[in-house]
């Protein structure tokens, strides 16, 4: 294997940690305003991810980060040609990270609900956003002989990629729900399993759909097989949540994101960018790359400091494990 294909691999590594643990905090702050019914509600849901949201979106860093060292090719015309959607999604993360902090630094109610209304916006708008882009990646776009994006914004709405968005908002809010389930004592926990259900439902509806239709355009074997196993753990997630097993349920549906994403990047394989317009325009892992001489200085260097993050992080989820309630909740709430 060469090291733009350890680093094709890599990356998806990271978009997959990624999706894993922002994709329930995103499910969270969706979940403000579709399961917490008064304030101190809401105080409990975002105080399970208030220690660790922004940590989270480390992963999102070091996939940009990595992108731009190992494919500046896939990095210039992604991020040129998704301008808007992902300048869009940069904003929701800068006003959400100002939400979390500024929501409680004064205690008037509509302060607070302003603030909180952010959070949910700028929680369910990325979710969607993310599925759009990766639909596009991964079914392809108009990119001409130059490597260069030349559709429109329009271009970026297709059926496939809007169904890809609702797949990940969906999956994230599901994702969301039985980690409030697993986070969370008292009636808020039995809602949220309820809750979990019926969106779970609804995921494995235009989760499955969309699967299909990738493994349908672009799949091979290996992503058939990371097909079966996404809807094999979402059907198990769904069940482990009936069974009130949150902890089982919690881990199934992030395995059903990894599968997902797994599939993803095995049906674009050898591609990182396919060209609607003319297949030999497609950005490859081979003429997307960097030097081999920068792949491995990169190589050593994430050898170095991925099990230091990894560890931080484990540890940060460790210190903050226990399950919160209303009763945690002083009053007033801030």
């Amino acid at each position: 294997m060469e090291l733009h294909d350890v680093w094709f691999v890599l990356i998806a590594v990271l978009w997959t940690g990624y999706f894993f643990l922002e994709g329930f905090d995103f499910g969270v702050g969706i979940l403000t305003k579709l399961l917490a019914r008064d304030r101190p509600e809401r105080r409990v849901l975002i105080n399970t991810i208030g220690p660790v949201w922004d940590g989270n979106e480390v992963w999102l860093l070091t996939a940009g980060g990595a992108t731009f060292a190992a494919f500046p090719e896939w990095y210039a015309t992604l991020f040129s040609g998704f301008y808007l959607p992902l300048l869009a999604i940069l904003v929701c993360l800068i006003v959400r990270g100002v939400a979390f902090e500024y929501r409680a630094k004064r205690p008037e109610e509509n302060w607070q609900r302003n603030w909180e209304t952010a959070i949910f916006w700028t929680s369910l708008v990325p979710a969607f956003l993310w599925g759009v882009a990766f639909g596009n990646i991964v079914y392809g776009v108009k990119i001409d002989r130059h490597f260069e994006y030349v559709g429109s914004v329009l271009d970026l709405l297709n059926p496939y990629a809007l169904l890809g968005g609702l797949v990940t908002l969906t999956l994230f809010t599901f994702h969301g729900a039985v980690f409030t389930a697993l986070k969370t004592v008292g009636d808020i926990r039995v809602r949220a399993r309820k809750l979990a259900l019926k969106v779970g439902l609804v995921t494995a509806v235009v989760a499955l759909a969309f699967l299909l239709w990738t493994q349908f355009h672009s799949g091979d074997g290996k992503s058939l097989v990371a097909l079966i196993v996404a809807v094999a753990a979402l059907v198990a997630a769904l069940v482990a949540n009936q069974a009130g097993r949150e902890g089982w349920s919690f881990a199934l549906s992030g395995v059903t994101i990894v599968a997902a994403v797994a599939m993803l990047f095995l049906s674009l394989f050898p591609n990182v960018m396919p060209s609607t317009l003319d297949g030999d325009w497609s950005l490859t892992v081979t003429n997307a790359s960097s030097s081999p001489y920068t792949l491995k200085i990169m190589t050593w260097c994430a050898a170095v400091a991925t099990p230091l993050v990894l560890l931080y992080q484990s540890w940060t989820y460790w210190v903050f494990r226990k399950r919160i309630g209303t009763q945690h909740i002083a009053e007033p709430a801030h």
